[in-house]
């Protein structure tokens, strides 16, 4: 039987403000929404809508300029990266990884953290073979193996990891220097905190978290992993190739991409990353200390591997997580189920999420331990 992640007959919400804790598409800043709402019918003064806008035409490739030198102000990305805007979500990338980054029959070392480090895993397989430097399988993915406990290989191509499990409310809290390239999966925390990017070969991100909507995997890769395409690996699926033509190789998801570069500026006028790292600790913070006071929610994760991003709860009698989840929605807080494979509640704090909607949150948990602790 497939697994269902919404409740049955979710009551519609009364007036006022709804906050959207969806792990992905996630919320957009209101001051986002109102630009392309406006932008919409003519982007720029140009006659053309975002959505009919030719991405050969100098137009769009400014705007793709544009989002690609914030990008590298953001994170202050050395100039031996590149930015690549690819299609599809980071899924698309669990089995280009291997076609891409390793030649035939060689291995890479994969950490096995949560429920996507799994998936990663499986996909991956398909084309090589893998080494699992760790795994959290067994205890129910509740910490993180740390690094000095990794089983690394040094022959492999590249040693692969999830920085935030969005499913388990798992976060890795540091990256180490390897002695092989680094790949990260950062769908869920990327653009959350700083990064120290030299530490990587590459890192991929799809874009319906913290930066914009879906159809968008953007991928942060150094130039020397940039090697020729295995034969028979589709032209548009190719690092390099893509790299030479500036992601233009073929049409890219041009409205994802122009979403993705409003949402690079937002963040850059919030402050940067030392702002958006200092409010998801503070919103994530308030959740943790509630809930490990409490006697009727309970936290699984270990308070050191707990992530910023996804704060992942169960409440201790089951059966009234259905009830909790109603009457939330009711009251509009929205989309808090956890994911199907882990269940209890979800969540998901990313950029756009102000402290305002935790606060609202906080408010609503007190009343319904109150009404049925």
């Amino acid at each position: 039987m497939a697994c269902t992640c919404f409740p049955e007959d979710v009551p519609a919400p009364r007036s006022g403000e709804h906050y959207n804790f969806a792990a992905g598409p996630a919320m957009l800043p209101p001051t986002v929404l109102a630009q392309i709402q406006d932008e919409l019918p003519d982007w720029r003064g140009s006659g053309q809508s975002m959505l009919e806008l030719p991405f050969t035409g100098a137009p769009f490739k400014n705007l793709m300029r544009e989002a690609v030198q914030d990008l590298r102000d953001l994170l202050a990305i050395p100039s031996n990266y590149r930015v690549l805007f690819m299609h599809g979500g980071a899924t698309c990338q669990f089995g280009l990884l291997p076609l891409n980054l390793l030649a035939p029959g060689q291995s890479a070392d994969y950490l096995d953290s949560g429920y996507w480090a799994t998936k990663a895993i499986a996909e991956a397989r398909r084309h090589a073979p893998l080494n699992i430097i760790a795994s959290g399988a067994n205890d129910g993915f509740r910490a993180i193996a740390p690094p000095e406990q990794w089983r690394l290989d040094p022959r492999a191509g590249y040693c692969h990891v999830t920085s935030n499990e969005t499913a388990n409310g798992l976060q890795l809290q540091h990256f180490p220097e390897l002695s092989v390239p680094l790949v990260a999966d950062m769908s869920s925390d990327f653009l959350t905190r700083p990064l120290p990017l030299e530490r990587f070969g590459l890192i991929y991100a799809s874009a319906q978290k913290n930066l914009g909507i879906a159809g968008l995997c953007l991928l942060i890769v150094r130039d020397d992993l940039l090697k020729a395409p295995r034969p028979g690996l589709p032209s548009p699926f190719s690092y390099a190739l893509q790299a030479e033509q500036q992601s233009r190789l073929c049409t890219p998801p041009t409205f994802a991409l122009y979403v993705a570069a409003l949402m690079l500026r937002w963040i850059a006028r919030q402050g940067g990353l030392e702002v958006m790292a200092s409010a998801s600790r503070g919103k994530s913070q308030r959740l943790y200390q509630y809930i490990d006071a409490s006697d009727f929610y309970h936290c699984r994760q270990q308070p050191a591997d707990r992530s910023a991003i996804n704060v992942c709860f169960h409440l201790r009698d089951a059966r009234l997580l259905p009830d909790f989840l109603k009457e939330a929605a009711a009251t509009g807080l929205l989309n808090l189920q956890g994911h199907c494979a882990v269940g209890g509640v979800r969540v998901s704090l990313y950029n756009a999420m102000p402290l305002a909607g935790v606060e609202r949150l906080l408010a609503f948990m007190h009343g319904f331990e109150r009404r049925h602790g």
